[in-house]
């Protein structure tokens, strides 16, 4: 029971949160610092930048392919045990999913170089959470409907797949103008793991046949592994066996007290022409390394039974006898479910960015009231116009394969107060995901809010996908912004 308590706090830590981990609004939309998150290589305009500490970025993002809480809690008069017949069991499939991502930034900064304007420096620290977990479609209908009607079917053990991650982000990056028409940038991470789980390899099947001494005959042929790491002393502490709390835990965890791991982002920009720019980023190409308070559990081999198997009236001849207990043995030494506490590799589910974008209209004029110093000559930067549109390509690595959007943006400023972007995103998770993010620069202060799938606000019960991010900043500009 224990072993199932840390799983299920796993599932906790990690879904606690809101999440999907694309971030249309804020892809290429330059004046906004954080944006160089999903871009190393973006054209950045200004001197320097300062984020307010851990409220420069909050980003959250939860989405579901398949079902919603509407779909089966509303008052529709129809019944549950039917909802969930027709609407989960009978229309979800193993390809629909459950995720959340949360990204929390602690600290952000960039500068840009003095002795070389055409370089620019960024750095900072963010909390960053991701779960997903797939529906599992043939364990579901054996939960449902048990197999007394079922034999011969084989209820595929691979349906089981989920992941979930916790950990810090330190990170430092370099963006350089190369021309006039490339900007390029690249970015070291350094990762310190609080939690992950992962079980997305499982194989293997359950079935059951005629039997030939018995009326049933049940087989359960399996190869399924749950690793965790980070979770065993949460578990020993929230069930009283150790001392401590759980956020000193978390907290030494999170500052190189835990797994670590290394990783790298890549970007760029380049201008085809005046008013046409392709962009494209991979972020989070690293892995962790998992060596402390690791646990793992597994479930391999292959397994036949009958049931209780005794001849009568031969069995009563020994009193001693305990028939389930001997079925308990038969069993586990054929399918040994066993632990252990070897140390293991994940990799970052790595994205990709790429778009092309559109400038016209009129080229935004006047220069801002702020601070100014350092900047870009005159030669590397490219009056902003006060129109753009175009397209957005994203695609992340999940286990049972790529997950991509496909994102139709525009973009309005405003002079240099205000900047607004309109997207229309196509995924897995809804066909009507309008978006609209703003950016205020009032003087040296910027802040932004950024929101997905508005439709869906109208009730949230019965959306498939909701996300947000919202940060302040203190920005300077050089004098040929």
């Amino acid at each position: 029971m224990r072993k199932w308590k840390l799983f299920i706090t796993a599932i906790f830590l990690g879904s606690g949160f809101l999440f999907a981990q694309n971030r249309e609004l804020l892809y290429d939309f330059t004046e906004i610092p954080q944006a160089i998150l999903l871009n190393p290589g973006i054209e950045t305009t200004y001197s320097w930048y300062a984020g307010v500490p851990l409220a420069s970025g909050i980003y959250a993002q939860a989405g579901s392919s398949g079902i919603t809480v509407h779909d089966l809690f509303a008052n529709d008069g129809v019944d549950f045990n039917q909802k969930v017949r027709t609407r989960a069991l009978d229309g979800m499939t193993k390809r629909d999913e459950f995720g959340a991502t949360v990204q929390v930034d602690l600290l952000h900064g960039g500068f840009r170089s003095g002795k070389n304007p055409d370089i620019f420096y960024s750095f900072g620290v963010y909390f960053e959470s991701n779960t997903i977990l797939y529906w599992p479609q043939d364990l579901a209908y054996l939960a449902f409907d048990g197999n007394a009607d079922q034999l011969g079917r084989r209820f595929d053990l691979g349906h089981l797949k989920t992941r979930g991650e916790g950990l810090t982000v330190f990170h430092f990056g370099i963006n350089k103008v190369m021309d006039r028409n490339l900007t390029v940038g690249a970015r070291a991470k350094l990762y310190s793991g609080i939690y992950d789980f992962h079980s997305s390899t499982n194989s293997g099947y359950f079935v059951t046949e005629e039997g030939q001494n018995n009326l049933l005959s049940h087989t359960l042929d399996a190869d399924m592994q749950l690793r965790t790491s980070g979770l065993e002393e949460i578990r020993a502490i929230l069930d009283d066996e150790s001392s401590g709390s759980v956020g000193g835990v978390i907290s030494k965890r999170a500052l190189f007290g835990g797994d670590l791991g290394l990783g790298i982002d890549l970007g760029f920009t380049y201008q085809l022409n005046s008013q046409t720019v392709i962009t494209g980023s991979l972020l989070d190409l690293g892995f962790v390394y998992h060596s402390g308070d690791v646990k793992a559990y597994t479930l391999q081999g292959r397994a036949t039974t009958e049931g209780v198997e005794a001849i009568l009236p031969d069995a009563f001849d020994d009193a001693n006898s305990d028939f389930w207990q001997d079925l308990v043995d038969e069993i586990e030494a054929q399918l040994p479910f066993e632990d252990n506490n070897s140390s293991y590799i994940t990799f970052r589910p790595t994205q990709l960015y790429g778009s092309i974008r559109y400038n016209f209209g009129e080229p935004v004029g006047g220069e801002i009231d702020c601070d100014c110093d350092i900047g870009v000559t005159d030669a590397d930067v490219r009056t902003p116009y006060r129109n753009a549109t175009g397209l957005q390509l994203h695609a992340v690595s999940r286990p049972r394969g790529p997950q991509a959007a496909l994102t139709a943006f525009y973009l309005r400023r405003f002079g240099n107060i205000l900047s607004l972007k309109g997207t229309y995103t196509v995924d897995k998770f809804s066909m009507t995901n309008l978006g609209l993010g703003m950016n205020i620069q009032a003087g040296p202060v910027n802040f932004y809010v950024l929101a997905n799938n508005l439709l869906g606000y109208q009730n949230l019960a019965d959306s498939h996908y909701a996300s947000f991010q919202i940060g302040l900043n203190i920005l300077s500009w050089g004098a040929n912004r």
